[in-house]
Formats: structure tokens, C-alpha cells, sequence
């Protein structure tokens, strides 16, 4: 207690430059845009983020070469800068850096969300029975049982996945082409066409996730269209976070 008999302040320990970041991203070498919403635009976010590029990963590699192609080391390098920066959890700005979920969470001692997909076995667990989990991604024909497996899907899991390239191609061209301009309404009208496409191929889809982390700003649309959960990057990392920061709500109740 001070003099004036209030609680004296706790001591508190130093040893970095940066703190209240709760969010460190490993962002892909690109040129594209990235609108609000896109985990790139860092107004997408209510809390702050810190960012980092990983040289040479370009995201023609990293949706469709990941498996052969030498990039873990720079991703594990980028990942402990973040942890030593302070960050309380990782996440990544391409869904199919889940091939390196097991590898990167092995190397830092702070949570890894690598990828929406990992939402895929929880949204399995909310939904009513017969109803099953589809996946709108970036390319289709490049998300491989080899991913589905890393977030813990199963081979029989009843999947239903639909990619933006069978839909018209542009969102998917800007993206993997790594384009510097972006048509938005045509971009959006395509997530449209491919949640169409999706619900007639399996009209029991009960729940979205969406593996891209460029296509949240899009989920509202979709939303609006099918009239069901749609779950992308934002809603996993914005869940974690809310784990790891409940101290408000810990303070004011239960002193």
C-alpha cells in the first residue's frame, strides 16, 4: 500500500520493444490488394497485429509447389521473430500453409493457426445431424487430401469443395498470378456463383469455411445468398484471441 492507502502498482518486466500485440501474421511476398477484410489490410483487424513477410514465398508456391519447394526454414525464421516480437498467437495469410501447421507449432512456444481449414472438425461438431461441412478455396484442384489431413480431416469426412477458378477465374487469376488490380464486384460475384455451385452439388451443406484468407471480405455476401455459418480466417484468429485476452472481464467481476 501507498501513503494514501490505494494498492500499490504491480511490477511489471521488460525485455522487448513492443507489447499489446496480441497477433503476429506470416504474410506471403505479394503485390495484389487487399481490400477490408483481407488478412492483409490491417483495418480488418479490432486488436493490433504485426506482420511479416516471408521472402520468395509467392503464392504460386506456396497453393501449388508448398510440398516441394524449400520454404519451411524462412517461415520458421518469420515465426520466432514474431514470438520474440511478443505476439501471443501465429497465424498465416494462405490457407495452405496447413501442410506446415505441425512444423511451425513445433518450433515456437506460442499457439499456430496456420489455416481456416482447421476449423473444419468444429464446424462439424455445431451442425445437425446430415448436414455436412463445404470449403469455397482459392484453387481447387491444388487442396489435396495431403491438406485436409494436416487439419485433421478424415478421408471419409462428407467434404464438399468448391474453387473460385471453375466459377469465372478472376479472383483466382489476381491471386495466384499475383496481380496488382482487383475487380471487387466481380470478385464478389463470383464467391456468389461458387456458393451456388457449391449447394448444387451437395444440398446438405449445413456450414461454409472458407480457406482463403483473402476471401472474407466476401463472407457477408455469401452469407446473405445461403442463409448459413460462414467461417473463414477472422472468426478462428478473432476466437483465439478472445481465449487468450479475457483480463477485463476477469478484473472487473471476480477481484
Amino acid at each position: 500500500m501507498v501513503a494514501n492507502g490505494t494498492p500499490a502498482a504491480p511490477s511489471v518486466k521488460g525485455g522487448r520493444t513492443l507489447y499489446g500485440i496480441p497477433v503476429g501474421i506470416l504474410m506471403l511476398d505479394t503485390r495484389f490488394p487487399r481490400i477490408p477484410g483481407d488478412i492483409g489490410n490491417a483495418s480488418t483487424w479490432p486488436f493490433p497485429v504485426a506482420y511479416r513477410i516471408v521472402s520468395g514465398a509467392t503464392p504460386d508456391l506456396v497453393v501449388r509447389h508448398l510440398r516441394e519447394c524449400d520454404l519451411l526454414r524462412n517461415f520458421i525464421d518469420a515465426a520466432r521473430e514474431l514470438e520474440a516480437q511478443g505476439v501471443g498467437l501465429i497465424t498465416t495469410s494462405c490457407g495452405f500453409l496447413i501442410l506446415y501447421q505441425d512444423q511451425l507449432q513445433r518450433h515456437v512456444n506460442i499457439p499456430v493457426l496456420t489455416s481456416s481449414l482447421l476449423q473444419i472438425p468444429l464446424v462439424t461438431t455445431l451442425l445437425p445431424r446430415g448436414r455436412t461441412v463445404g470449403v469455397l478455396t482459392v484453387e481447387r484442384r491444388s487442396l489435396t487430401p495431403h491438406h485436409l489431413a494436416a487439419a485433421g480431416v478424415a478421408p471419409d469426412f462428407p467434404i464438399t469443395i468448391v474453387g473460385l477458378e471453375e466459377v469465372g477465374g478472376h479472383f483466382t487469376s489476381v491471386l495466384l498470378d499475383n496481380l496488382e488490380e482487383l475487380d471487387v464486384e466481380r470478385a464478389a460475384r463470383e464467391h456468389e456463383d461458387a456458393a451456388r455451385l457449391l449447394l448444387e452439388r451437395d444440398p446438405h451443406v449445413g456450414a461454409i469455411v472458407l480457406e482463403c484468407t483473402n476471401m472474407p471480405p466476401y463472407a457477408p455476401r455469401i452469407r446473405a445468398l445461403t442463409g448459413l455459418p460462414v467461417f473463414d480466417v477472422t472468426t478462428m484468429v478473432r476466437w483465439a484471441v478472445a481465449a487468450l485476452d479475457q483480463g477485463s472481464f476477469r478484473d472487473s467481476q471476480w477481484r
